[in-house]
């Protein structure tokens, strides 16, 4: 076997152990989100406060890292935009998570990888390979299997139902944006601390309008302030790796954290929040697995275009 095949295989497992770890700390801060919320946190805030506070221990990272941290105006387009494609998902998740539950926001997060790839290969990004559609069509019937089965238990939800289903495309249009627009020499921490700070920047204005009032709960509550600590944590860990595999594959890749959130979210909400086992688990667990077990080895050759293709 060449070096390059192994440095290729050792990529690809690393890329596969960053998948699982981030999928399964998205749907953990959905579940952390639902628990605050039941504990009278506002929830805007939480998640703006949650996100300020990762953006800034990140930036810390990157500075301790002597990161390069340019500062230019592509850099701060950088940060808004991702930043507004971050929060926005986030918020109608954490808006919806009290209506439709931890479980079904969780499984809205198995889509964007069809709208992703779907993009991508319309970019000449990604080429049409036979393992890695399967991969994504079996995930995608899994994600679909659990999202029908759990929307159909929910009575006077639908509006939120709606809204949660827009967020597969938000999150789709961030993930090619980042790759595309990934700025020359920028490293992933330095880039995480950045979209978080502009995501919570995005967030403000909401909180301003909406939750001014409400704003000394996060800190009245032992327990709203212990939760508050954990979303830091979990984000803070997720968006390092987060940042880490959209590098080193891609962002159709990438996106398959959502069937890994869909599945964990499920197991979480069932054994942790006690919400009720929705129909066919097994069977839309094993198409997610089958699924993702496909796209990895479809994925063994990476052929998407690397970040950063884009010129200022």
């Amino acid at each position: 076997m060449t070096n390059s095949t192994k440095s290729r295989n050792r990529t690809g497992w690393y890329a596969l152990g960053c998948l699982l770890l981030v999928g399964s700390l998205l749907a953990l801060s959905l579940a952390v989100a639902k628990l605050a919320d039941g504990a009278g946190a506002p929830r805007l805030s939480f998640l703006m406060v949650a996100v300020f506070v990762a953006g800034v221990l990140l930036l810390a990272l990157a500075a301790l890292q002597r990161q390069p941290m340019k500062l230019d105006r592509r850099i701060v387009e950088y940060a808004l935009v991702s930043g507004a494609l971050f929060a926005l998902p986030n918020a109608l998740g954490f808006l919806a998570v009290r209506h439709v539950g931890a479980g079904f926001v969780s499984l809205s997060f198995a889509f964007p990888i069809l709208v992703t790839w779907v993009l991508a290969v319309g970019l000449g990004m990604e080429r049409i390979r036979a393992l890695r559609l399967s991969g994504v069509l079996l995930g995608l019937a899994g994600g679909v299997l659990l999202a029908w089965a759990k929307a159909g238990g929910m009575q006077g939800a639908q509006g939120w139902v709606a809204l949660v289903l827009t967020i597969p495309l938000i999150i789709a249009l961030g993930n090619i944006y980042r790759t595309l627009r990934w700025p020359d020499e920028a490293e992933p921490i330095y880039l995480a601390a950045l979209m978080l700070l502009g995501g919570a920047l995005a967030l403000a204005p909401f909180v301003l309008a909406f939750e001014a009032q409400q704003f000394g709960r996060l800190v009245g509550s032992t327990g709203v302030l212990s939760l508050l600590l954990a979303e830091v944590a979990v984000f803070t860990v997720l968006y390092v790796f987060y940042f880490v595999l959209q590098k080193i594959a891609g962002p159709v890749y990438l996106s398959q954290i959502g069937m890994v959130a869909a599945l964990v979210g499920t197991l979480i909400a069932v054994s942790l929040l006690g919400e009720a086992v929705p129909p066919y688990l097994g069977l839309a667990g094993g198409l997610v697995i089958l699924g993702a077990a496909l796209f990895h080895r479809g994925a063994a050759r990476r052929d998407t275009t690397p970040p950063a293709t884009a010129e200022a």
